[in-house]
């Protein structure tokens, strides 16, 4: 779909949208916005799944500022932390992750004791909560489907910052319920063959890919392109 740069810091920090961030950053992101705006018209299911083919490929961070470019426009949207096994969005949005999905999944909470009102103008945001042993049991659970048909009741958007689909098969456990996928890579890291592996494994349950974000792109030769986008890393296994 379209490309943006890399930034350093942690926390708050990533997230460039709620500062002064350089031009070309924030026109990234509304060019971004655009092209999934026009991606959902078609679709009746307004919500968004965020995965690469592999760790460190800059999803979550391109998941929240993303959500704050949607609430932007006077949307409401929701976003909700399903990496249950690294979760990120909590630190981001510097709230609290003692509950989350991984208790509302298990029965164990309720949604309105889940989610964090106004984590940023605009978006309502349910943290990952504690790990569970069975992520992907939870995420393809009938009670996944409940919140996310509630959600959508709720809110004009819902994204979903999900795992690696090459190194966990949990996003995969709901893709059907979405209204896509966006797939991000980033440049000089993420392989071809990667990607495509990650995009038929999104087809092979019925999703649908709406489109590619590349992050970390070298723009350095051009008069506006010193700034630099670097989202976290992680280490994941099965």
């Amino acid at each position: 779909m379209f490309s943006h740069k890399k930034q350093k810091s942690r926390g708050a920090a990533a997230l460039p949208l709620t500062g002064q961030a350089p031009f070309q950053i924030v026109e990234a992101y509304k060019a971004v916005r655009a092209n999934l705006l026009f991606a959902l018209s078609v679709s009746p299911k307004k919500s968004v799944i965020f995965t690469g083919a592999e760790p460190g490929s800059g999803k979550s961070t391109t998941c929240s500022n993303l959500a704050l470019a949607m609430a932007q426009t006077g949307a409401r949207v929701a976003l909700v932390d399903t990496d249950m096994r690294k979760p990120v969005q909590h630190r981001v949005f510097r709230v609290s992750n003692t509950t989350g999905l991984s208790k509302l999944l298990g029965g164990l909470e309720t949604l309105e004791k889940c989610i964090r009102r106004n984590a940023a103008d605009g978006i309502d945001l349910i943290p990952a909560g504690p790990i569970p042993p069975n992520p992907s049991e939870l995420l393809g659970s009938e009670r996944m489907g409940q919140l996310l048909k509630a959600l959508a009741d709720g809110y004009d958007y819902v994204f979903l910052d999900a795992p690696p689909v090459n190194v966990v098969a949990d996003a995969l456990m709901y893709t059907d319920k979405a209204g896509g996928v966006l797939l991000v890579a980033r440049q000089k890291q993420t392989h071809y063959d990667e990607l495509q592996k990650a995009a038929e494994s999104v087809r092979r349950v019925e999703g649908n890919v709406l489109g590619l974000v590349i992050t970390d792109v070298d723009e350095g030769s051009k008069p506006y392109g010193q700034y630099k986008y670097k989202s976290y890393d992680y280490a994941y296994k099965n």
